[in-house]
């Protein structure tokens, strides 16, 4: 407001509440004149009154806040700016009995209007500056296929596409998130998260990593697919500074911290190599002994690796060779040589001994038992027989006794 308005109540109470919530004064008066004129313009017309050939301005006292209603002819647009100025000063008061309260209720609603207006242009001036990274939210309720996120002093979206797929989310559940942009909506300027985002892993780490937040180790390249996989690819210039061992943690406790968060997504944390084919070749791991050969006007690398190699190289569904891809932009064409590699020619050894040994052992088993439980001549057998034979005389009743000596059994002569 100007400095020659009155110290009056109404212009104290405007003042006060502009200044409190950071609002210009006359932007607000003269948004509290267009409600005014829309408000009568409204009840004219509801009450028969031709209103759309007539301008209109409003006036607001400044003593006691009282409002008065003013029209005038309406020129066509070719009108001189004279004729429409004579015209003006022919203005006549149009303001209807008792208008004064549906004045001061409008007046109220553009003032709340104005104070949320710029609470929230406030709000999103403040996460304007915060794009890119991470904050915690509620789930707060479930808009069709995105997500509402209580961020304390306002809401933000999920996206569908911004979720991670086959996350269960529930309401009330508190997450990280990445502030991923802020978008006008037919509903105004809305904040969009995701968790889905490569960017939303690479902060991830920034937040548990030490290293990372100081700057000895960098994330060069991240490539992922939401919900499955991730590579990250570090790198430190400062002697002495492990990048993957950083990342990863003692015990792997800082690469768990990051895969807890994404719902247990995997994350292959490889060293940055500035050579593409040494790069590619970290990526594929475990696949070993690879052979990669580049050809850099189309971004295309041909890799050969040992057929034991291949499956692990090309990963499930392919996904390994995807993210490699994605991470080094380079096209990749894999096939196998018909060769396996020299580890695996000795594991292959190895199993092969062990084998041998079981089985070699199992053939000195079975010969001790043959040798002793099994006679080795037909005499031998039947002195067994007659051994048993003399042993059982004194309890049961002689019988004359024929051997057979073809196969050792012996028979009593009342059996015959």
């Amino acid at each position: 407001m100007n400095n020659n308005t009155p110290r009056t109540e109404f212009a104290q109470a405007l003042k006060a509440v502009a200044t409190e919530r950071g609002l210009d004064p006359d932007v607000i008066i003269e948004t509290i004149k267009q409600a005014i004129i829309a408000a009568y313009k409204r009840d004219a017309k509801e009450q028969g009154i031709e209103v759309d050939n007539y301008e209109y301005d409003a006036l607001i006292e400044s003593v006691n806040g009282e409002t008065k209603v003013y029209a005038w002819e309406l020129l066509s647009e070719d009108a001189t700016d004279k004729e429409k100025a004579e015209a003006k000063k022919q203005k006549r008061d149009v303001t209807p009995p008792g208008f004064g309260r549906i004045a001061a209720q409008t007046a109220k609603q553009v003032i709340h209007q104005k104070i949320r207006e710029a609470e929230k242009g406030a709000i999103m001036d403040e996460f304007t500056e915060k794009v890119g990274s991470l904050v915690s939210g509620l789930i707060l309720r479930f808009d069709g296929p995105n997500v509402r996120i209580d961020l304390g002093r306002t809401e933000a979206i999920m996206a569908a596409e911004d979720r991670i797929p086959n996350e269960r989310l529930n309401l009330n559940q508190r997450l990280s998130f990445l502030i991923k942009a802020i978008n006008e909506t037919p509903r105004g300027k809305e904040i969009f998260l995701s968790r889905a985002a490569p960017e939303f892993v690479e902060k991830l780490f920034a937040r548990e990593v030490p290293e990372i937040s100081s700057g000895s180790v960098t994330i060069k390249a991240v490539a992922r697919e939401a919900g499955v996989r991730t590579k990250i690819a570090v790198h430190s210039d400062q002697s002495g500074v492990d990048p993957v061992g950083s990342c990863v943690g003692q015990k792997g406790v800082r690469v768990q911290a990051v895969t807890n968060e994404i719902g247990g997504e995997r994350v292959d944390v490889i060293p940055y190599n500035a050579d593409i084919a040494e790069l590619i070749k970290n990526s594929l791991s475990p696949a070993e002994n690879l052979t990669v050969k580049l050809d850099k006007k189309t971004e295309t690398a041909k890799v050969s690796a040992p057929e034991d190699q291949l499956s692990m190289a090309i990963g499930k569904d392919g996904q390994n060779v995807r993210l490699t891809a994605k991470l080094t932009g380079f096209r990749i064409e894999i096939e196998g040589t018909g060769d396996i590699s020299d580890k695996a020619k000795e594991e292959i050894a190895m199993a092969e001994a062990a084998m041998n040994e079981v089985t070699e052992a199992k053939e000195e088993v079975v010969e001790e038992k043959t040798e002793a439980v099994e006679p080795k001549t037909v005499e031998e057998k039947i002195e067994v027989k007659e051994d048993v034979i003399e042993a059982d005389d004194s309890d049961t009743p002689a019988f004359p006794k024929t051997v057979n000596t073809e196969d050792g059994s012996v028979k009593s002569d009342n059996e015959k």
